[in-house]
């Protein structure tokens, strides 16, 4: 579990993250693979967020992990980039009676298919409740649009992200703006900060704690570099992830 920074008392249910799918490794006998995937389970509700890149490595991986397709309620999907939507197919082969939560910015080939399975499609275009304590931060936009997901949990919101196209600090800062009176407990997923020179990684990540973020877990995108220098200046508050890594919020 990850550690506690002043977060808030009990809000809401508990919070369980499987990382499915990632360029990181973590678990020796799981596949990585440049995408990114993680299974979100809030109580009784089991989410799919994103796909990863190819559908027999998220399908193998699930397998390994013990979770079944079946069993996912729900698909949220953060943007129509491929090394996040590219497993999609595959998975709605195994289970199509989900509801996929999807940007408005989806290009309608996309879309087509995602119908053509049978899935509830549910397009998301400003903030919105998904299910109680289950939020979309609504589509941001930056150099390509992109929706996180949010959850209210027992110790604050938690901010899940794929890539973070619109910006690690935007996004952060439309929570913290959305939820006004709420800590953000934990920040989650791809960064974007790859590419990023040393200098402004410095400056980004300081900024990040500084806004009072509890708990982060840079992965996919976020680069080495980066993950490196959060663990240097979040210290113990940084969360090493990886393909079939766990986090449980309680």
């Amino acid at each position: 579990m990850p550690q506690e920074r002043d977060a808030n008392t009990a809000k809401a249910a508990n919070i369980e993250i499987t990382i499915i799918y990632d360029n990181y490794p973590f678990l020796k006998n799981l596949e990585t693979d440049w995408g990114f995937s993680c299974l979100v389970e809030i109580g009784k509700i089991s989410l799919l967020f994103d796909t990863g890149d190819k559908g027999d490595v998220l399908l193998n991986n699930m397998k390994k992990l013990g979770i079944a397709p079946k069993d996912v309620d729900f698909v949220f999907l953060s943007h129509f980039h491929h090394d996040h939507t590219g497993g999609l197919i595959s998975f709605l082969k195994k289970n199509s009676k989900v509801t996929i939560y999807y940007p408005q910015s989806f290009p309608a080939q996309l879309i087509e298919e995602m119908q053509n399975s049978g899935a509830k499609l549910v397009r998301v275009s400003a903030f919105k409740e998904l299910q109680t304590n289950i939020y979309s931060l609504g589509e941001l936009y930056g150099i390509i649009p992109e929706q996180s997901l949010a959850v209210r949990t027992s110790k604050g919101i938690v901010i899940i992200t794929g890539c973070a196209h619109p910006g690690i600090i935007n996004i952060l800062e439309k929570a913290k703006e959305l939820f006004p009176d709420e800590k953000i407990y934990l920040v989650i997923g791809g960064f974007h900060l790859i590419r990023k020179p040393e200098n402004e990684l410095n400056d980004i990540i300081n900024k990040i704690f500084k806004m009072g973020i509890l708990n982060a877990a840079p992965s996919h995108c976020s680069g080495s570099s980066a993950r490196k220098m959060f663990g240097e200046i979040f210290k113990s508050y940084y969360i090493e992830t990886g393909t079939g890594k766990n986090i449980r919020v309680e």
